[in-house]
């Protein structure tokens, strides 16, 4: 136990000290939670649009924290070697990636806070029960192991300059069609159909339905949340090399 809490307290402190990992898990975030309050984004009648903005970024944070910050990090570490020497030290493989995963959990409960003081700040009013309030922290719970699934996957079997790549990439994508700050309904038919089957559009519709004006996730989206959040992490253990190429 002594070397997991001396890891997380390392991982924690490592995390805050990036520059470039503040601006995308905090800097991001706020940036566009304020920018978006400003425009209306959605066509829920009688909405101010921080109401239907906020619980979009608080998906976004989950999915920037949990798949690209976690996973660029850790592609680095790997193909440095350190993911390698640290597995042999007393410490072990799993407490290791225990660690980075604790550390993430611990940077999205700063994130949820910061997030929801600037939200409130800015006029949102959640409508929300104690039944809808533990749907979003189930569902975020959910989301934040899905993407962290997705992101060691990568992690583990790219090159570092690959990952960052591959990582940034799918991180614009799901942000484009993720219902984060582009309603579904906006999408194209086609697009909609595939956004639906994504973790991102997933997790943003439960987080609408829990914390928003909107009444109902669509059809199937704890469904497809619940198969990313098994799936993913399945996939990265079974394919994640410690050694770096």
């Amino acid at each position: 136990m002594r070397a997991f809490k001396a890891q997380l307290q390392a991982e924690l402190s490592m995390t805050l000290r990036r520059g470039e990992n503040l601006l995308l898990t905090i800097g991001i975030p706020l940036l566009l939670l304020v920018f978006f309050a400003k425009i209306k984004v959605s066509s829920t009648e009688g909405s101010h649009p921080i109401d239907t903005v906020a619980p979009g970024i608080i998906a976004l944070a989950i999915m920037s924290t949990s798949m690209v910050s976690l996973g660029i990090a850790t592609g680095f570490e790997r193909s440095y070697g350190v993911l390698k020497r640290l597995g042999t030290t007393p410490l072990g493989r799993t407490r290791l990636l225990g660690a980075k995963v604790a550390s993430v959990m611990v940077i999205e409960v700063l994130q949820v806070i910061a997030i929801s003081a600037l939200a409130l700040a800015l006029g949102w009013h959640p409508t929300t029960s104690a039944s809808l309030i533990i749907q979003a922290i189930a569902a975020s719970l959910l989301g934040s192991i899905a993407f962290g699934g997705i992101g060691l996957a990568l992690a583990g079997r790219l090159r570092g300059e690959l990952n960052l790549a591959a990582a940034n990439g799918l991180y614009l994508v799901l942000l484009l069609v993720g219902g984060m700050v582009v309603p579904l309904a906006s999408l194209p038919a086609p697009l909609r159909t595939i956004a639906e089957l994504l973790p991102a559009a997933a997790l943003s519709s439960a987080l609408h339905h829990s914390l928003g004006p909107i009444a109902a996730c669509y059809a199937g989206s704890w469904f497809v949340l619940l198969a990313w959040t098994i799936v993913a992490p399945v996939v990265a253990a079974t394919t994640f090399q410690f050694d770096g190429e």
